[in-house]
């Protein structure tokens, strides 16, 4: 078994110590950091979200995988942040008011940031103030909201909107993405960007900055 396996393993049996230990390896072995945040990492917790969504596994488990996928994180972030000496564009990311969602969207900032963007991560139950704030503290390119649930969709309208009326709208392109979104509604709310999953999503923000 590669070592890459060794990862994904470590966090769909929840043993942080251990994704440590092998992405240690992984970086001793030469082994790329995009790869060992791509067929290791991302690919595990891959596994966490399918599991999730099927009802296999619940909340608790979902953290614990999330911690074992920070733990590597936090290894290979100074690599990653080294080997790209510059950002390709700064992402602030959060999942809409009301919605409680944070596997998927926390793939999408992995993806991201082995991608070379910079990202902030505002979590989730975001209100559209919050979005605004993050905005004008942050000056990011690209705005990204996630909609796991129908019922939350309109308040990714509402937040579209908010920022219209902010007078911030032209200065970030904004791109949304959950299990009800399309890309044909996107557009109709005044959105730039969809990506219908984690790597559809890095592919639409690279389109937005100008990299793809």
């Amino acid at each position: 078994m590669s070592v890459l396996e060794d990862i994904k393993n470590s966090i769909i049996t929840y043993k942080p110590a251990k994704t440590i230990e092998f992405c240690q390896q992984a970086i001793n072995e030469g082994i790329d950091p995009k790869l060992i945040l791509s067929e290791g990492l991302i690919a595990g917790m891959g596994v966490i979200g399918e599991k999730f969504k099927s009802n296999k596994i619940y909340v608790p488990e979902v953290l614990i995988a999330a911690k074992c996928t920070h733990a590597g994180l936090d290894i290979l972030k100074p690599i990653l942040a080294a080997a790209k000496a510059v950002s390709i564009g700064k992402v602030v990311l959060g999942t809409v008011k009301d919605d409680l969602h944070d596997i998927g969207k926390n793939l999408v900032a992995m993806m991201l940031e082995g991608a070379g963007f910079e990202v902030v991560n505002l979590g989730v139950n975001v209100d559209p103030e919050k979005f605004i704030e993050a905005i004008k503290e942050h000056h990011p390119n690209i705005i990204a909201m996630s909609s796991l649930i129908t019922s939350t969709l309109p308040n990714v309208e509402t937040t579209i909107k908010a920022i219209v009326d902010s007078g911030l709208r032209d200065q970030v392109k904004i791109m949304v993405g959950g299990a009800p979104v399309t890309e044909e509604w996107v557009m109709q709310i005044g959105g730039d960007g969809f990506g219908k999953d984690a790597t559809a999503a890095v592919d639409a923000a690279k389109k937005l900055v100008g990299v793809a």
